[in-house]
């Protein structure tokens, strides 16, 4: 038998972690990358296409439709649902 106590890739992962902590790295690269703040121009125009279309049902729309049409079914709310980038 070897001497070598057997990690779990989680235990990996977190020893790691605390390394990048020891050397001042503040956030976790194993996680999911944040939005950076340079964008380039389509990463850009997708956003504000979807920030565009995330507003509720405008209300002559209603009276137009007769209230067939009640809400907007595709209103993504900002941390559940995801774009997709």
């Amino acid at each position: 038998r070897s001497s070598r106590s057997h990690f779990g890739s989680r235990d990996l992962l977190r020893l790691r972690f605390r390394l990048l902590l020891q050397v001042g790295i503040r956030h976790c690269p194993f996680s999911s990358p944040a939005m950076g703040s340079v964008k380039t121009l389509t990463v850009k125009m997708h956003l504000a296409k979807k920030l565009k279309q995330n507003r509720p049902l405008p209300q002559w729309y209603r009276m137009k439709t007769g209230t067939k049409i009640r809400y907007n079914k595709f209103r993504r709310h900002w941390r559940r649902g995801k774009i997709g980038l």
